[in-house]
């Protein structure tokens, strides 16, 4: 299960926000224990692009080999 604060990967894109399938956000809430998710896009300077709610199947958690796109 994904956990608040962890690193997630986008699965898909969200046009709208101009986020791209394979970028790279962390979970700042968890609701409906694990149904949705509110993620944070961030630039690698730390501003904010956009804070999302998702659903599980659009994002999955990030791991060691993931690469940030």
């Amino acid at each position: 299960m994904i956990a608040e604060h962890s690193s997630v990967v986008l699965t898909e894109p969200l046009l709208a926000a101009g986020l791209e399938a394979g970028d790279v956000g962390g979970v700042v809430h968890v609701h409906r224990n694990g149904q949705t998710f509110e993620v944070e896009f961030m630039t690698l300077d730390g501003t904010t692009l956009s804070v999302e709610t998702l659903t599980a199947t659009q994002i999955r958690a990030a791991r060691n080999r993931d690469i940030p796109h």
